[in-house]
């Protein structure tokens, strides 16, 4: 059984790829997603696929890793995405928080930093 970091590691390649069902494939078929510290915005593969499907169609959407801490089943990502918000192109920081348990995503919180605009918006 893989790793919770392994697990996480892989659910950022699939998201970098924009690959919905390898990144469907680390959650649980029940996951939930939340916007810290408890809102719900997600539960389930199909309310996952819609969300992330729409993310997905974001031509400049990357995530990159900047320092991961392990904590038994629990992985906290520090990220800087790039996205192409209503505004136009930029970065947002993010703190992802993910319990991993039986090689699934379990639930994930999403902390998120201020939205930062290119210089050349």
């Amino acid at each position: 059984m893989p790793s919770p970091e392994q697990v996480v590691q892989a659910q950022l390649e699939a998201y970098n790829a924009r690959d919905l069902d390898a990144l469907l494939a680390t959650y649980a078929a029940d996951a939930c997603s939340y916007l810290y510290p408890a809102t719900l915005v997600a539960q389930g593969h199909a309310a996952i696929r819609a969300r992330m499907a729409q993310r997905f169609a974001e031509p400049d959407l990357h995530a990159r890793l900047l320092r991961r801490v392990v904590l038994g089943e629990v992985v906290i990502d520090d990220e800087i995405v790039t996205r192409n918000f209503p505004e136009g192109r930029g970065t947002q920081a993010m703190t992802m928080i993910y319990r991993v348990s039986d090689g699934r995503i379990r639930d994930a919180s999403a902390i998120m930093g201020e939205m930062r605009l290119d210089a050349s918006v």
